[in-house]
């Protein structure tokens, strides 16, 4: 018999399981649960979008493209991204279109990296981001944010992390899963360091459009960033697309290249009845996603209020569809208390512990989902904590 343990990559079987696998794998096998876990949107993709996807298939577009993807879907991302941002990109040589934003990220991790290299990860964040830098032969070095301060990378301690191996900051705003945000002046000063010391910048604004306070600020718009910064979106989240797997990479022409140089082996090019649906994203579905967006908003305030009614100290989401209540008033670790909350109660939330260690004490809750389900999980997290504390 094979000995797998000898032939697995000892990189890849020291990874980390995913701390979303787990409550995933148990809520396909329980009946009755009701899901904070998983961040993709309960909307069926908008028409126009669904149409522009079958009109391909139906005139027989389905052969490969560019590895750098469809010209037509190039040019309405950098035509979208300076109307937003004010942020002009060539089409031709600093875009690239990617299978969602995870692949953008593995790509460029890979791109950059040589082994020992050390990449900043401001944490709480998306659970990829260190196993990325990690399968990319790269260190992971985590930069503590607090609930306290709203989950903003602090200027002096990312400073203070910075090392002669450090090659690249990866930031996440709006925030999965804090649902945090940063302004143009707190964004300045991941700037100011990324530029004393001559970093890159990876931006993952995945969550751009699904800003609920203020106004989202891109970061390669900030003065004499562009250079300096790979900016990832997708359409995901904001166009409900989250099975049609579109990203995208905006960056300085000699990094796409290079990620194109992986992207062209690894993968070829993304769906192009994907690609199409994502040019009628943009060209067509601006109303679908403000009427979306306006839906989570609702969602937003129910599960704040929610929240409170709980008693579970919570700092109030700006963006995305998270929200990441403290619960350590009740002693548990977040493991604990996720598998506790699922097992008795049948609500499924990710613990907080899944995205870094200064996640541990809070959980996940993704308010994605309907008013109703949302009001069904509260209640039932209610019955919960009340039998915690009558113990």
């Amino acid at each position: 018999m094979i000995n797998w343990k000898n032939r697995l990559s000892p990189t890849v079987q020291a990874l980390p399981p995913s701390g979303l696998k787990k409550f995933f794998d148990i809520c396909q096998v329980m009946e009755d649960v009701t899901t904070l876990g998983v961040g993709e949107p309960d909307f069926v993709t908008p028409e126009v979008i669904l149409n522009g996807c079958v009109s391909a298939l139906q005139r027989g577009d389905t052969g490969y493209t560019s590895s750098y993807g469809l010209p037509q879907l190039r040019r309405a991302i950098t035509r979208d991204v300076e109307k937003h941002y004010g942020v002009t990109y060539s089409p031709e040589s600093e875009v690239l279109v990617t299978i969602g934003v995870s692949e953008a990220l593995d790509m460029a991790l890979r791109a950059i990296l040589a082994p020992g290299d050390e990449v900043l990860l401001p944490e709480p964040c998306y659970v990829a981001n260190k196993a990325c830098v990690i399968l990319a032969g790269g260190v992971p070095v985590p930069v503590v944010t607090y609930a306290e301060e709203g989950f903003v990378v602090n200027e002096e301690r990312l400073a203070k992390a910075v090392t002669p191996r450090t090659k690249a900051i990866v930031i996440g705003y709006p925030n999965n899963p804090t649902g945090a945000t940063m302004s143009a002046d707190e964004l300045a000063a991941v700037a100011r360091i990324a530029e004393q010391h001559d970093l890159l910048v990876i931006s993952d604004e995945l969550y751009a459009h699904l800003t609920f306070e203020g106004s989202h600020t891109c970061f390669s718009a900030l003065p004499g960033m562009k250079d300096r910064t790979l900016l990832l979106n997708g359409f995901s989240k904001s166009y409900a697309m989250t099975g049609q797997r579109i990203g995208y990479a905006l960056g300085p022409s000699e990094l796409i290249e290079a990620m194109v140089s992986i992207h062209q082996y690894g993968i070829i090019c993304a769906p192009v009845a994907s690609q199409w649906a994502a040019v009628a994203a943009l060209e067509h579905a601006d109303e679908d996603r403000d009427r979306m967006m306006q839906a989570y908003q609702q969602r937003r305030l129910i599960m704040i209020e929610g929240c409170k009614r709980l008693g579970l100290p919570t700092f109030a989401p700006k963006g995305a569809f998270y929200i990441f209540p403290s619960i350590k008033e009740t002693g548990l670790t977040s493991a604990d208390f996720a598998e506790q909350l699922l097992m008795a109660n049948r609500v499924a939330v990710i613990p907080g512990s899944a995205f870094g260690d200064s996640g541990e004490g809070y959980i996940r809750c993704a308010y994605a989902s309907s008013e109703e389900n949302l009001r069904k999980a509260l209640d039932r997290m209610d019955q919960f904590l009340q039998s915690l504390r009558q113990k």
